[in-house]
């Protein structure tokens, strides 16, 4: 959705309908996350996507068919057994998806929302999927501000909470309601959706490994941070464009930076005046990767350092070292993909063998989906 926002932002400013569709659950091999959309222009222009290809064509009509009579539509789409090439996702899974036109009168908000995406503002959308509820009415909520309505103030009221509790976490899913916002009931679904700003990948040393690490942290979403003491090296040119480049001590740095449950640390110094004023600093706040690079000696040295320094078997195990995954890399290329890997294994519980070796589901449920709660 990230993606396609400026281009819809273009087409609901011009005063353009468009279907929008978006993926509001999915189960088991789905191809596709909550919150992937794809949008239908008015002249049938298509842009983002629900499934990667395999049910675009017809969810393409349901947009068609959603902007012709004003109504929204809820469909799921899964495998058929019975015919693999019938409309359905030939990967397995089962995704459900919300299809509404979408037009200035219908959600004015949806500027506002484009805007502050593009800028970096936390904010959530909050839309009806089904229940005694208009579907397709939506809520937009930043942490100090609201847009919209769901049709009853106390359903807005109980939804807003929520959509600022899960923007605090970065959150998507569908959660449930009575028809005036009731906890216990379940009558109402809403889809959440949280655009939290990008997470950061702080990177510390300006060696060739951390050139190759920012891009690759570049490519997956995170906004790239690479600090060194040394100005000789740690100048703009040798980083890839956009990564922001600071000169000064690793530890003085990150102790004046804001990390959270997202932040992903990489320390590619392996120089204990770096390393060890930097990696106490770091296993005592806020983060979800913390990897520090090094031989096996080198992890050994360090980790004793660590506790002389004062750190504890708990704040020591929260520690990757050496980092990254045991790929058999040499070149810093292949380095920062075993560090890829390594980050996002860690983030959804994946186990880093090979998928020849596992059984069960390819996708490993998402941490923040209820398994307790219907899909929609």
């Amino acid at each position: 959705m990230r993606e396609i926002l400026p281009a819809l932002n273009g087409w609901w400013s011009a005063g353009s309908p468009f279907g929008l569709a978006t993926v509001v659950a999915v189960s088991r091999s789905a191809p596709r996350d909550p919150g992937a959309a794809m949008a239908v222009g008015p002249d049938g222009e298509v842009l983002g996507s629900v499934s990667g290809g395999c049910v675009e064509g017809a969810v393409h009509e349901l947009a068609r068919e959603s902007l012709a009579d004003g109504r929204a539509r809820l469909e799921t789409f899964g495998y058929s057994d019975e015919d693999a090439f019938a409309v359905g996702l030939t990967c397995g899974g089962e995704i459900t998806v919300l299809v509404r036109p979408v037009t200035p009168e219908r959600d004015p908000a949806f500027g506002a929302v484009a805007e502050s995406v593009a800028a970096g503002r936390p904010v959530t959308t909050a839309t009806v999927t089904d229940g005694p509820a208009a579907r397709g009415a939506v809520l937009a909520v930043w942490p100090d501000e609201v847009r919209g309505t769901l049709g009853a103030p106390g359903l807005d009221a109980a939804v807003t909470a929520d959509a600022r509790g899960e923007l605090a976490l970065g959150a998507t899913g569908v959660r449930h309601y009575g028809p005036h916002g009731e906890r216990r009931e379940d009558a109402v679904s809403v889809f959440l959706h949280s655009y939290a700003p990008p997470p950061r990948m702080l990177v510390f040393g300006a060696i060739d490994y951390a050139a190759a690490v920012a891009r690759i942290g570049d490519f997956l979403g995170y906004r790239v941070t690479v600090c060194d003491a040394r100005p000789v090296f740690a100048t703009p040119r040798r980083f890839p464009p956009g990564t922001e480049v600071v000169v000064d001590w690793p530890h003085r740095y990150l102790r004046g930076a804001g990390t959270d449950e997202r932040t992903v640390i990489c320390v590619l110094t392996h120089d204990p005046k770096f390393d060890v004023p930097l990696l106490r600093e770091a296993l005592r706040r806020p983060a979800a990767y913390i990897g520090a690079m090094g031989s096996r000696r080198t992890h050994d040295e360090r980790r004793a350092r660590l506790v002389e320094a004062g750190l504890d078997g708990s704040e020591l195990a929260r520690l990757r070292s050496p980092i990254g995954l045991d790929l058999g890399a040499r070149t810093p290329e292949e380095v920062a993909v075993s560090v890829a890997a390594e980050i996002v294994a860690l983030r959804w519980g994946g186990s880093g063998v090979p998928l020849t070796g596992t059984e069960g589901a390819v996708h490993p449920p998402s941490p923040f989906e209820d398994s307790s709660s219907p899909k929609v």
